[in-house]
């Protein structure tokens, strides 16, 4: 086959390895988060992973937070105000994790998930990851399963499908989305940054939406990120070609392509303080979606949403 898909284990934890055979290329996969640890072509002579990730395992559980690399933002994505929010006639209070005031990046970022099923063909290297929340956090008294897909097909392309299911009998207030660093092997002071958007959502102090919408298209094409810094969420623009994203280092002539489906109409960036890397999140919805409405899904018993994007890493 020119594609396998190889399951090894961590400290008891499934680690996915998807592989081109052909040229190299591969993807490594925790099962720990249903995280992206790595995404590698051969480049220059050499192995070039364009996911800031972790060493093994033991350093993914150890030092997952605060800064949430590579984790599923399920079932709400970045912060919900003051841990607080009311659904039908019932509020609510979120206990899980808090960054100053607020529940942040949802409630399964550190789960297990269970590998369901491994596919290695001529065409493609997948694996299916399945997880059921049942209720462990009170402030999130639902069940629903988390489904999460990873194919590696030729050209370097990585699909990543995430199909949300209401396995209750009460409706499901629902959000989704990642929280992946990207490198490109050099501070992203010296790479080029464009992503299509058409608006970045107004934050108060606290990185709250305010509800105002201000026009924003000024990374509409590349340009260099310099001293640019970001913690802000941007509506994507539809009506522009995709890539949507698209994040290069023109120096070592490589470029990641990112590839969102309408499901994720969001684009959450993150420039940490190191500057090593950037995190370039697609959401299905804006932060405090459980309280603002904007993007959230609400889904009836037995009924499922499905959100896909791509990465693409393209050498120049």
């Amino acid at each position: 086959m020119a594609f396998e898909a190889i399951v090894e284990y961590q400290d008891d934890i499934p680690v996915v390895k998807l592989k081109d055979q052909t040229t190299g290329t591969y993807a490594e996969v925790y099962a720990f988060g249903a995280l992206l640890n790595k995404f590698c072509i051969h480049h220059q002579e050499q192995e070039f992973n364009v996911v800031d990730g972790f060493r093994n395992v033991e350093h993914a559980l150890a030092t997952l937070t605060p800064f949430f690399k590579g984790a599923k933002l399920s079932p709400f994505v970045c912060r919900v105000k003051n841990h607080k929010y009311h659904f039908g006639e019932t509020s609510h209070l979120l206990s899980k994790y808090a960054l100053g005031n607020h529940a942040i990046h949802g409630l399964i970022y550190d789960a297990t998930f269970s590998v369901i099923e491994t596919i290695g063909t001529e065409e493609l290297a997948c694996v299916r990851l399945q997880h059921v929340y049942d209720r462990q956090d009170e402030g999130f008294p639902f069940a629903y399963r988390c489904e999460v897909e990873y194919a590696l097909r030729k050209d370097n392309q990585l699909t990543v499908k995430t199909t949300v299911t209401n396995v209750d009998e009460q409706l499901l207030p629902i959000t989704d989305g990642w929280h992946p660093y990207f490198t490109l092997h050099d501070p992203v002071d010296e790479c080029q940054l464009e992503f299509q958007s058409k608006e970045m959502l107004e934050f108060d102090d606290e990185l709250i939406p305010t509800g105002k919408l201000v026009p924003y298209q000024e990374f509409g094409s590349l340009q260099k990120l310099e001293k640019a810094s970001f913690d802000n969420c941007f509506t994507m623009n539809f009506a522009e070609c995709q890539p949507l994203c698209v994040f290069r280092n023109p120096q070592r002539k490589i470029q990641l392509e990112i590839y969102p489906s309408h499901e994720y109409p969001y684009l959450q960036i993150y420039t940490p303080d190191h500057r090593k890397s950037i995190a370039l999140e697609n959401l299905s919805a804006a932060p405090d979606a459980f309280n603002n409405g904007l993007g959230l899904k609400v889904l009836e018993p037995h009924e499922s949403a499905t959100f896909i994007t791509k990465f693409v890493i393209k050498q120049l």
